[in-house]
């Protein structure tokens, strides 16, 4: 297949909307390291900085949920 006949419509994804549900399965996502930064902007339809802003709001904002037991004790 020659680069001539390829299509450039393919080579494009496809803008996502960003939604506040988007958004907060992404933060979760990177909260518990099921996701990463770039995956999770993405998924986001963000760029990496927005992303990266904005979960460390979501970190400011949601106190912690487990436990950390300090092993040097």
């Amino acid at each position: 297949m020659s680069f001539i006949k390829t299509d450039k419509s393919n080579l494009v994804e496809p803008r996502v909307k960003t939604t506040p549900q988007n958004v907060n399965e992404a933060n979760e996502a990177l909260f518990r390291a099921t996701m990463n930064l770039p995956t999770a902007a993405k998924f986001c339809g963000m760029t990496q900085k927005e992303m990266k802003l904005t979960f460390w709001e979501y970190l400011k904002y949601h106190p912690r949920d487990y436990v950390h037991e300090n092993l040097s004790s």
